[in-house]
């Protein structure tokens, strides 16, 4: 049986052909995995547990499904949606990993991560998160009132996307020196990550990198894993 990791599906409202996508694949795909992995961004943005909606209560009930026949689910935080807590978590019977977490794939380790903590030349962005990433603000954040985090999400998301138009493919990518110096540090030869968008498999003589990329309308983007190696299936 395999196993399925996933990220960067962007899961909201204004993009129902995704959530399609994704529920056809947990309800056709994910069945038959021993594992599934979701490397974070599973939604555009989160607010707190405590939010309800037909999107967020079809993502449980399916997540539920897949996890209820056995098969092992596992998240990571994304970048949009850090904020997903054990409550969301436990309602679909998942665990919810750390920042980083190794893995046994079929007799290799790897190690495991969203991507946005090895962007390390987006400077920017690691000040933002360094900030929402304090525990303190972000129960302060969870004490506003559902509709006032839902408009400072909203204009947050505005914000990083005009921010994203001007800065350089470069700056949004992994550093290079610094990704094998976590690798060694965590002692893998194998990184799994998304975050960036950029689907590949980049094989060196030290470390082998695999992107997982984002999803989109008529492409879901699903590393396979098992006894013959990585591949990314089409869905």
């Amino acid at each position: 049986m395999p196993i399925y990791f996933i990220a960067d599906v962007h899961l909201s409202e204004s993009r129902p052909e995704l959530t399609a996508l994704f529920l056809r694949f947990m309800q056709e795909k994910a069945p038959q995995a021993q594992a599934v992995y979701i490397l974070g961004d599973l939604f555009d943005f989160w607010v707190g547990d405590d939010e309800t909606s037909p999107l967020i209560d079809s993502v449980k009930r399916a997540i539920r499904h897949v996890s209820d026949q056995g098969v092992a689910c596992y998240f990571q935080h994304g970048n949009r949606d850090f904020m997903i807590g054990e409550r969301f978590t436990q309602a679909c019977g998942m665990k919810l990993l750390p920042d980083y977490q190794v893995v046994g794939l079929f007799g290799q380790q790897a190690l495991l991560c969203h991507g946005d903590t090895l962007c390390i030349d987006d400077v920017r962005y690691q000040q933002f998160r360094k900030k929402v990433h304090q525990k303190w603000r972000q129960k302060l954040f969870l004490m506003l009132p559902l509709s006032v985090r839902l408009k400072i999400a909203h204009k947050i998301r505005h914000t990083s996307k005009q921010d994203k138009q001007q800065k350089s493919a470069e700056i949004m990518d992994v550093n290079p020196e610094f990704t094998a110096k976590i690798a060694r540090q965590y002692g893998v030869s194998l990184l799994i990550h998304g975050h960036t968008h950029r689907e590949n498999i980049h094989v060196n003589e030290d470390l082998t990198r695999i992107v997982l990329g984002d999803w989109k309308a008529d492409y879901a983007s699903v590393l396979n894993v098992d006894e013959q190696g990585f591949e990314f299936v089409r869905e």
